[in-house]
């Protein structure tokens, strides 16, 4: 049987080492394939070197990439186990036994938090225990309470107060409350109202990437030959191009580049109006993503320990993931060190390389390195931000860093119809039984043993149709200028 380069678990093309040194499309190879196929030490090598270099690298490393056989990925997300509602207002005064409260109408979300099913849905119901905590401040006021009763088309609830003293608070001063358990008498009914969790559906469509890299045939002077013994027993000679490397290198920018930098194509925009073979509809990259509904950090990079402290009690409020990834560039990098080297220790409570079970060359030689403040944070730089001909020196829309939560969260995928672990930041590439569209790669033209047209040409032709899914976008920050 003849050997074959696999792509993504199928079948690329037909590999064919031929028994003496003839060009042919069969026994063309590039040297990814080479390296991965038939040396796939130095395969690793190489891959280690590159790994600390992007984003995608990373995800490849921990197995963030998974195939779809659809036009849209589609997920639903939890929203909130509890919820807090802040700027709520009672209109007693302070000392009274009794109050009414009313919530903001603005601080009513279905798609994250809780609700009755009832036309208002705030998620208190009677009988439960609240506690309130004046937003003024500086203040030192607060009030326990039971509710008593609720009008949820106004949005209000009546609560007693626990304190003998009574409210706390002056009529009208904006506080926040939350529900903490419940309370009731003796054979007394049960609760009379149930909460309903709304998750949030989010979805993403993969875009199709292409290059081609072409050489006449009487340049095609730059042939390489490699001669196998594959584990099939197929043995020969195969060949390959120097220069097509460098198209293959621009390419895999490329793949990694498109799924951070993807924007949606808007309604009335340039993009959907162009005619074919300009791509129209766009994609939600990482940025767009993070941007839109996830955390962000500008005004300059956080220098100073307070202000990563700022992060930390955000990442507090979400879901305070153990684990997270810091991709920034080289300025953001120096700062975080000297941030670091202030302290008494290294990262303010130890260097950390949990993430790398704790193998500390492990990390370091991904350019990875760990330190814990509250949570474990693994910095590395990202040649991406750094690169002058990319994001490196940009002024407008220019972005200093981007921590991703490590881990998995579980989602509804809405084609299994099942919960499933997801990494929260993967790849989802097009394929099926028989296409695989993660990196696909085939010569055409007249040379180099190609027959599909009369053109004097050999093209080697690049194509992959992917998407990111960037799942709980909420625990990841976008580091602005």
């Amino acid at each position: 049987m003849a050997g074959s380069i696999e792509t993504g678990g199928l079948l690329n093309y037909q590999l064919q080492p031929s028994a003496q040194q003839i060009t042919t499309s069969t026994n063309y190879i590039n040297s990814f394939d080479f390296l991965s196929t038939y040396l796939p030490d130095t395969y690793e090598k190489e891959f280690e070197r590159y790994g600390n270099r992007t984003v995608s690298s990373f995800l490849r490393m921990v197995g963030a990439e998974m195939p779809s056989n659809s036009d849209k990925i589609i997920w639903a997300e939890q929203g909130r186990l509890h919820t807090k509602y802040t700027g709520v207002t009672s209109g007693a005064a302070a000392a009274q036994d009794t109050a009414t409260w009313t919530v903001p109408l603005a601080q009513i979300d279905p798609a994250t938090q809780p609700q009755t099913g009832i036309a208002g849905g705030i998620a208190i119901r009677i009988g439960q225990t609240v506690m309130f905590s004046d937003e003024s401040a500086a203040s030192t006021l607060s009030n326990k309470a039971v509710v008593t009763a609720v009008d949820y088309t106004a949005r209000t609830f009546t609560v007693a107060y626990y304190e003998a003293g009574g409210q706390t608070m002056a009529a009208a001063v904006a506080c926040s409350v939350f529900v903490y358990g419940s309370e009731f008498a003796k054979g007394q009914a049960s609760m009379a109202e149930t909460l309903i969790s709304d998750d949030s559906i989010f979805s993403n469509s993969p875009i199709i990437l292409k290059d081609t890299y072409r050489v006449n045939g009487s340049d095609m002077a730059q042939i390489g030959w490699i001669e196998v013994t594959g584990e099939d027993g197929a043995s020969g000679y195969l060949w390959y191009l120097k220069s097509e490397h460098d198209t293959r290198l621009r390419f895999d920018d490329y793949l990694e580049t498109a799924m951070i930098e993807a924007v949606p194509a808007e309604v009335g925009s340039g993009a959907v109006a162009a005619a074919a073979p300009v791509g129209n509809k766009g994609s939600e990259g990482v940025f767009h993503v993070v941007g839109t509904r996830g955390n962000v950090w500008s005004g300059g990079n956080p220098v100073a320990l307070s202000e990563f402290d700022q992060i930390i009690e955000r990442l507090d409020k979400q879901g305070s993931i153990e684990e997270n990834v810091i991709f920034l560039n080289r300025g953001f990098g120096f700062d975080i060190d000297d941030m670091l080297a202030s302290q008494n220790s290294y990262g303010g409570g130890g260097s950390s390389y949990g993430l790398f079970d704790n193998d500390e060359d492990m990390a370091l030689n991904l350019g990875f390195r760990g330190f814990r403040r509250g949570y474990d944070f693994y910095k590395t730089d990202w040649k991406y931000l750094n690169d002058p001909t990319m994001r490196g020196g940009l002024v407008g829309g220019s972005i200093n860093g981007l921590m991703v939560p490590a881990g998995s969260t579980t989602v509804y995928d809405q084609i299994l119809g099942k919960n499933a672990k997801r990494p929260f930041l993967h790849v989802r590439y097009r394929a099926s039984e028989t296409e695989d569209r993660r990196y696909k790669t085939w010569i055409t033209g007249g040379a180099g043993g190609a027959t599909t047209s009369g053109d004097d040409v050999m093209n080697v032709n690049f194509l992959s149709e992917r998407c990111v899914c960037t799942l709980g976008a909420n625990n990841f920050f976008l580091f602005k200028s």
